[in-house]
């Protein structure tokens, strides 16, 4: 599937694990999401594969502002003479000054992990952001991409919407779907809880909303494009129902969080194990934790921030 869309692997963690998009139209073009600062010389050589050069493109375009999709922006807009950078309102700050992200990155992390998984990051200037609300519209060379807001994931997150092509670029927001699960069933998908933002309402409805526009695939951060579109959106409402419910069970039987996010690592990786089975993949358990063990850990940290979050709002 190409219709001026092109897949570039960032080179983040493994190969196929996280993606970014080139897309073409009339000699024109847009990147949307970026990867990290390691990830650049792969985005300019995408480029010239194509024929084109920095100066032909137009526009960024982020997803939302995580580390592991937009670390490279301010690298990238350097290369970029002519490009405009398009985020969600919530995110445009993080990127006309990176310091906040840099610092909690860096307090859980560590400067030196960051600086070898990321590289520092660097500002864009503020008269090159464009905030993007819901509806936004962007037009490359006269192809319309709109905008929507789709929280769940996180609150600064958007999905792009290519009419014409029928496909929209949906960051984290309709899950992850790796193609070393593919099975003759087709894909098989899992949602994201990643810490700090993770909403199961928002979640199911931003779902409900991209798929309400009738799309033939969806281009994933991770990773590449899906097709099947209702039939994997029924798989990540029953999932994100089964992930809130393990939340709650470790939350009943364990008061210190190290004994609940242990517990939560251990049943989703059993949930995603049983559910990888059933789809007709034949891997070994040993090997499952070795193409997930990133997101169970992640998704573990979120139910757990959610539960907390939810918590405090109690009355």
């Amino acid at each position: 599937m190409s219709h001026g869309i092109h897949t570039i692997d960032t080179g983040f963690v493994r190969p196929r694990f996280d993606a970014a998009y080139l897309l073409i139209e009339n000699g024109r073009a847009a990147f949307i999401d970026c990867g990290t600062n390691h990830s650049v010389p792969r985005m300019l050589e995408a480029l010239h594969a194509h024929g084109l050069t920095p100066v032909d493109v137009d526009w960024l375009i982020l997803t939302h502002v995580h580390l592991d999709h937009a670390g490279g922006a301010g690298k990238l807009m350097a290369q970029l003479p002519n490009a405009k950078l398009v985020v969600h309102p919530r995110g445009a700050r993080h990127m006309i000054d990176p310091s906040q992200l840099w610092a909690g990155a860096s307090a859980v992390y560590g400067e030196a992990v960051m600086e070898s998984t990321y590289g520092r990051l660097q500002p864009v200037p503020a008269e090159r952001v464009i905030e993007a609300p819901d509806g936004h519209v962007v037009d490359l060379a006269g192809r319309v991409l709109r905008c929507i807001d789709t929280p769940g994931h996180a609150r600064h997150h958007m999905s792009i919407h290519d009419a014409r092509e029928q496909v929209c670029f949906t960051g984290d927001t309709f899950g992850l779907s790796y193609r070393e699960f593919d099975t003759a069933k087709g894909a098989f998908i899992l949602p994201t809880t990643t810490p700090v933002q993770f909403d199961p309402e928002a979640l199911h409805a931003s779902i409900n909303r991209l798929v309400a526009l009738k799309p033939r695939a969806m281009y994933l951060t991770h990773f590449d494009h899906v097709d099947e579109v209702e039939k994997l959106a029924g798989e990540l409402h029953e999932q994100i129902d089964a992930m809130v419910e393990i939340a709650r069970t470790a939350q009943r039987l364990h008061a210190q969080p190290e004994a609940r996010h242990d517990a939560m690592k251990q049943a989703l990786a059993q949930l995603y194990l049983l559910r990888a089975r059933a789809h007709g993949w034949l891997g070994s358990e040993e090997r499952l934790h070795e193409y997930l063990g990133m997101d169970i850990e992640l998704n573990a940290q979120g139910l757990g921030v959610w539960l907390d979050s939810t918590r405090k709002r109690a009355p």
